[in-house]
C-alpha cells in the first residue's frame, strides 16, 4: 500500500511537471511565432513584395521587351526598306535576312508583309499573300489602321502548324513617312509561360500578364490562374478596376485560399499588366515549419525531462526501497523484506499445491572468530559465508540475514527431502570453502535447521520448528544438518 501511494504521488509530481514546462514552452513558442508573423507581413508589405516585383519587372522587361526591340530594328533597318521600295526583287535575299534575324535573336519566327505586293515573307520565302477577306489575315489591316507604331497579338504562327504564337507587330515605313508593311518577330506561347513559371520558381511568386480589359493572357505554366476576366474572379473583381485605372501598386485581396498580397507593375513596351501575387499562407510557410519544428522540439525536451526526472526518481526511490529490503553488511535481503515477502509466497504455495520449506542457518563458533579477529574480521567472515550461500541457491531462492549469524533461506517449490539435499551441499560448500581474514585463513562450519510449510501454520510456527531442529543440530555437534518431523 505505501509502496503504491509513493508511484502515486511519483505520477502526479511528474504530471505537474510535464504541465508546466509544456505550457512554459507552449507560450513562449506562440509568442515568438506570433511576432515572427507580424514582422514578416509587414516586411512582405512595406519591401519583400514591392523590391521582388521590381526584380520581375526588370527581368521581365529584359525578356520580354527585347522581342519588341528587335521588332523595332527590323522595321527601321535600313536593308529591309530599300529592299522594299526597290521592287521585292530578290525573294532569296529578304529570306535570308529574316533567318538570320531568327537564328541570331533565337525567335521563333520573323516575317515581313509588304503592303505593296501583299506578300507574306518568311525564312522560307513567301509564305502567302495577305487579304483582307481572310480571317487570319484581319491582324496585318488591324496594324495598318493603327496609331502606335508596333502591337503585341497572340495567334496561331501559319508558318510554324499554328503553333500558338506571340507575335510582335512592328509597322514599316519608308524614309518619307509612306507606310511599307509590317515586319517582327514571334514568341511560342509556351515558351514565355516557361518562361514566367522561371521567374515563379525562382522568385516564389504567382506571376501573370493582364491586359488593360482586365483578363488574364499570360500566366506561368503552375501559376493557378486561367485567361479569364479578373473581374468573375473573387476578391480581384473589386479591386481590378481600381488597379487598371492606377496601372502600378501595392494590393490586398482574399479569396477562398486566404489573403493574398498582389503588387502590379505597367509594362507599356508589352501594354500589359504584370501582376506579381503570393499568399500569405505560402509567405508563412516557413514560420509555420519552424513552429511545428519548435513544437515538436519542445515536445521531445518535455518528454525527455519527464523520462529523466522518473528515472532519476524510480532509481532514487529503489535505492531507497533496497536500503529498506537490504542488510547492508551481505546485500542480502533484511527481516522486514522476509515479513513482506513470506506471506506472498505462503499464499502462492497454497494456490499452486507447491511446498516451500525453511533453511535457518547458524554459524558454528562464531563469537571465537569474533574474539580472535575482532567485529571486523567477524563482519568479513559474514559477507563471505553470504556469498557462498549465494552460490549455492538457485535465482528463485530467498536468502535473508536473519539477525547476528544466523541466515534464514527459503526454498520454493522444495519439499522436506529436496531441502535436506541443498541443505547439506551448502554445509559442504561452507566447510570446503577458503574464508579469509586478511591473509589468514579461517575454518568456517555451519549448523541448519529445515522444516516444510504445511499450507496452513503461521509463518512463526514454520520459523519455530526450523528453529527447533537447528537448536538440536547445534547440541547434537555442530556442522550438520536436521529437519523438523
Amino acid at each position: 500500500m505505501y509502496s503504491a501511494q509513493r508511484i502515486f504521488q511519483r505520477q502526479r509530481l511528474l504530471l505537474w511537471l510535464g504541465i508546466l514546462l509544456a505550457a512554459g514552452f507552449f507560450a513562449t513558442t506562440l509568442s515568438s511565432y506570433y511576432v515572427s508573423k507580424q514582422t514578416i507581413l509587414n516586411a512582405i508589405a512595406a519591401q519583400e513584395l514591392p523590391l521582388t516585383a521590381s526584380n520581375i519587372y526588370s527581368e521581365i522587361q529584359k525578356d520580354l521587351v527585347r522581342p519588341v526591340l528587335i521588332s523595332s530594328t527590323m522595321a527601321h533597318d535600313t536593308f529591309l526598306r530599300d529592299w522594299a521600295l526597290g521592287g521585292e526583287r530578290d525573294v532569296d535575299a529578304m529570306a535570308r535576312y529574316l533567318r538570320e534575324i531568327k537564328t541570331r535573336y533565337g525567335a521563333f519566327s520573323s516575317f515581313f508583309v509588304s503592303d505593296r505586293s501583299a506578300n507574306y515573307y518568311t525564312g522560307e520565302g513567301i509564305l502567302k499573300q495577305v487579304s483582307p477577306k481572310a480571317s487570319r489575315d484581319v491582324w496585318y489591316y488591324r496594324v495598318r489602321a493603327m496609331p502606335e507604331p508596333y502591337e503585341i497579338n497572340v495567334d496561331p504562327d501559319l508558318a510554324n502548324q499554328d503553333a500558338l504564337t506571340i507575335f510582335v507587330n512592328y509597322r514599316v515605313f519608308d524614309f518619307d513617312g509612306h507606310f511599307l508593311g509590317a515586319a517582327g518577330i514571334g514568341l511560342t506561347v509556351d515558351a514565355v509561360r516557361h518562361l514566367l513559371s522561371n521567374y515563379q520558381q525562382r522568385f516564389q511568386r504567382t506571376i501573370y500578364f493582364v491586359d488593360a480589359h482586365g483578363k488574364t493572357v499570360l500566366f506561368g505554366n503552375q501559376s493557378g490562374r486561367q485567361e479569364i476576366d479578373l473581374r468573375a474572379t473573387p476578391g480581384l473583381r473589386d479591386i481590378v478596376d481600381r488597379i487598371l485605372r492606377e496601372k502600378s501598386g501595392a494590393y490586398q485581396f482574399r479569396d477562398s485560399h486566404g489573403l493574398h498580397l498582389l503588387n502590379v507593375n505597367y509594362v507599356p513596351e508589352l501594354k500589359w499588366y504584370l501582376f506579381v501575387e503570393k499568399g500569405v499562407d505560402e509567405a508563412l510557410a516557413d514560420i509555420r515549419r519552424t513552429l511545428y519544428i519548435n513544437l515538436a522540439i519542445c515536445l521531445g525536451i518535455t518528454l525527455l525531462v519527464l523520462f529523466l526526472t522518473h528515472a532519476v526518481l524510480a532509481r532514487y526511490q529503489r535505492r531507497i526501497e533496497n536500503m529498506a529490503a537490504t542488510d547492508k553488511l551481505t546485500g542480502l535481503l533484511n527481516r522486514q523484506a522476509f515479513n513482506l515477502l513470506i506471506d506472498k509466497i505462503f499464499a502462492e504455495s497454497r494456490r499452486d499445491s507447491r511446498p516451500v520449506s525453511i533453511l535457518l542457518i547458524d554459524v558454528d563458533h562464531f563469537k571465537s572468530i569474533n574474539d580472535r579477529f575482532g567485529h571486523a574480521g567477524g563482519d568479513r567472515i559474514l559477507s563471505q559465508i553470504a556469498s557462498q550461500l549465494l552460490k549455492g541457491l538457485r535465482t528463485s531462492d530467498i536468502a535473508i540475514r536473519w539477525g547476528g549469524e544466523e541466515f534464514l533461506v527459503v526454498l520454493k517449490g522444495s519439499a522436506l527431502d529436496s531441502a535436506q539435499r541443498v541443505a547439506e551441499q551448502l554445509r559442504l560448500r561452507i566447510e570446503q570453502a577458503p574464508f579469509m581474514v586478511g591473509t589468514q585463513a579461517v575454518p568456517v562450519t555451519i549448523s541448519i535447521g529445515i522444516s516444510q510449510y504445511n499450507g496452513v501454520e503461521p509463518c512463526e510456527q514454520v520459523i519455530s520448528r526450523a528453529d527447533a531442529s537447528l537448536y538440536a543440530a547445534k547440541h547434537g555437534g555442530r556442522n550438520r544438518v536436521l529437519s523438523a518431523a
